[in-house]
């Protein structure tokens, strides 16, 4: 029940205007980085093709270049997809502390304030996050094969920890620390799991992931202040 109740109580503040700015913000920048991706990954694509492909021992291969284009478009429609989940859940971790701050205004106002997190330390923790992400994601491509009918799972499932993983540790640490978030984290460890797996689940959703990960701060919000205590 603590991560339904956290969650209803997240949804129930879905307009406050905080919400709305992390959003639209939030939204911007992935947009914004996809766009710079695909871009990259064009030019990238036009200079490898633009001189004939000669392999060892072979010479050149003229049909490498046709497969190299081929494969260049296939990229840049699936780039975005693969990219949307890791990269709006990266850039909104960079500002949870603004929604942090906005639930426990409404919903633990009796809280002693806490100093803002320092932006170059929240951008930090967002870029490591972003290439955890990615990187583990790369890999499940080796699950997604093997296992196809599982896919889905094994995306939610995995997804959910490192969100759940990442997201609590940051609500967290505002009031406790790093090292004090770590250990409410692995005594909670089931709870998390479950709490970002259902985070996970609707990000697969286009347009509703890009909510998704405000609404996943907000409900980390309150799920930490409910294991540790702190009551409306």
């Amino acid at each position: 029940m603590t991560v339904l109740n956290a969650f209803f109580a997240a949804l129930g503040q879905i307009g406050d205007p905080r919400f709305r700015s992390v959003l639209l913000r939030g939204v911007g920048l992935t947009v914004i980085l996809l766009i710079l991706t695909c871009a990259g990954a064009i030019w990238l694509i036009n200079a490898l093709s633009g001189t004939e492909i000669s392999l060892p021992f072979v010479g050149p291969v003229p049909w490498l270049n046709d497969v190299l284009n081929y494969s260049g478009i296939f990229l840049v429609l699936i780039l975005p997809v693969f990219l949307m989940v890791p990269v709006a859940s990266a850039i909104t971790s960079l500002f949870l502390d603004e929604v942090a701050q906005a639930v426990e205004d409404k919903h633990y106002p009796s809280l002693p304030q806490v100093p803002p997190v320092p932006f170059a330390d929240a951008l930090w923790d967002s870029l490591s996050f972003l290439g955890v992400l990615i990187v583990a994601n790369l890999l499940a491509l080796i699950l997604y094969v093997i296992f196809t009918p599982l896919a889905p799972f094994i995306f939610w499932a995995m997804n959910g920890f490192l969100l759940g993983r990442e997201y609590f540790t940051l609500a967290a640490m505002r009031r406790l620390g790093r090292a004090g978030a770590r250990k409410l984290r692995a005594k909670h460890a089931t709870t998390i799991w479950v709490a970002g797996t259902l985070m996970a689940i609707p990000l697969s959703v286009p347009l509703v992931n890009l909510v998704i990960p405000i609404l996943g701060a907000a409900t980390f919000t309150h799920i930490y202040h409910n294991l540790s205590g702190d009551r409306p």
